[in-house]
């Protein structure tokens, strides 16, 4: 896929007309493009949104791109963060320009997405092993000279059906052997012993590469400080081992690659350790969920707490829900529910109240539960709810807070709506 190719689709997604696809969008612009839409400027509050209606912060999704670029500059790293958290290609590209090296991804479908829109770039987060999605890996692969792609590798199994599927294809598929966290951690080769037994599996084929190794430490049992960076020692130990034994003999570059959304620091830590081998080595850094933040799992865990001289994300998902009902001094309901807010690690969090053109905090007002369409709220002696208040939400989680919604406004502080970030789930 050419650049062009990429660019264009991009550019497509402003050209798609509004319609009853996209919930929280105003009725009465439908039949218009995103584009013309976004030319309005709307205001998110008066101008004819809908409940209920999530929408990013401008201003802080800006901060947080920023942000982790100068972070990963600073510490030496390569990053590609991982796309399955918004799977939204404008984000991708805002992304690249903020300097990633690409877009890591976990299954097959999401490779298809941002090749559609021109990434050039992808880290596999996962064993592929379906013919189908190799066969087309390959193909794209030979169609376009300047595609990378890595995957990852963690089974002689696997790589045995991997090298099937590749029969006759033309360049070999990178690939990297995963090392898990620990025993009873996810996916991943548990043992230095078995690692090296897939090394050789892959060394036995032509249809594949091995380019390095890499993990994910937010899978380490009982997971702290010394026991994460115990384990990305045994991760970066295994590269050295590799690289002594040959195993990456006439790369370009060696990948060693880790990093979730919670121990970053320590993969910053520990790739600065990294001793000379044989080839440059690419530090690659996965990281996504911070392009959102959150006000619940990754406010509590992210590295920016351990190390507040590097600055701080912020959450940037506000959930807009209207009160339909208040049968009771001390009970209320808003109109979204599990269909609208991510619920799988915290419920959502009361934030502000609009009235007309006022807003406030959210006092004495609390989510303690989902139905699929309704926020069950309970409300101390001092809330201030009516029905028609609009309820502002945080929300926990941001994998499962983009995967609801087709199209999000971007609003600035004001409410002045000057974006629509378009996702592919």
């Amino acid at each position: 896929m050419s650049p062009d190719t990429g660019t264009e689709a991009l550019a497509r997604l402003a050209e798609e007309r509004v319609d009853h696809r996209f919930k929280g969008l105003p009725p009465d612009a439908d039949g218009l493009t995103v584009a013309e839409l976004t030319a309005q400027r709307r205001n998110l509050f008066t101008d004819g949104f809908a409940t209920p209606v999530l929408a990013l912060s401008a201003e802080r999704l800006e901060h947080n791109l920023a942000l982790m670029e100068t972070y990963t500059v600073r510490h030496g790293l390569v990053f590609a963060p991982h796309g399955k958290t918004s799977m939204a290609p404008q984000l991708f590209q805002r992304q690249v320009e903020h300097g990633a090296w690409g877009i890591t991804l976990a299954v097959p479908h999401q490779v298809r997405v941002a090749r559609a829109f021109g990434s050039r770039r992808i880290f596999l987060a996962n064993e592929l092993v379906d013919p189908a999605a190799l066969r087309w890996i390959a193909a794209e692969l030979a169609a376009d000279g300047d595609f990378r792609f890595i995957c990852y590798v963690d089974s002689v199994r696997g790589v045995e059906l991997m090298d099937a599927a590749l029969q006759g294809a033309g360049r070999p598929l990178d690939v990297v052997v995963e090392l898990a966290a620990g025993e009873g951690a996810r996916t991943g080769v548990r043992t230095e012993t078995e690692c090296a037994a897939v090394a050789d599996a892959v060394a036995a084929t032509r249809t594949l590469r091995l380019v390095g190794v890499a993990g994910y430490e937010g899978e380490v049992p009982q997971a702290d400080p010394e026991r994460v960076h115990a384990w990305l020692r045994r991760l970066v130990a295994l590269a050295v081992d590799f690289d002594r034994a040959g195993r990456f003999k006439g790369l370009d570059e060696i990948v060693v690659s880790a990093g979730g959304s919670a121990w970053f620091d320590a993969v910053a830590d520990v790739f600065a350790e990294i001793p000379e081998l044989g080839g440059p080595v690419l530090k690659l850094l996965r990281s996504g969920a911070y392009v959102s933040h959150d006000d619940g799992h990754y406010r509590k865990l992210t590295p920016f707490t351990r190390v507040p001289e590097e600055g701080a994300l912020e959450p940037a998902f506000r959930l807009w829900a209207q009160v339909v009902s208040r049968p009771s001094p001390d009970q209320a309901f808003a109109n979204a529910g599990k269909r609208d807010a991510a619920y799988d690690l915290d419920l959502p969090f009361a934030q502000v109240v609009r009235r007309g053109d006022t807003e406030r905090p959210a006092a004495g007002i609390e989510v303690t539960g989902l139905s699929d369409q309704h926020a069950w709220i309970r409300t101390a002696p001092e809330a201030d709810l009516e029905v028609g208040d609009w309820l502002g939400m945080g929300l926990s989680h941001p994998c499962t807070s983009f995967d609801k919604w087709q199209l999000i406004p971007v609003a600035e502080a004001d409410g002045t709506v000057v974006d629509y970030i378009r996702t592919f789930f």
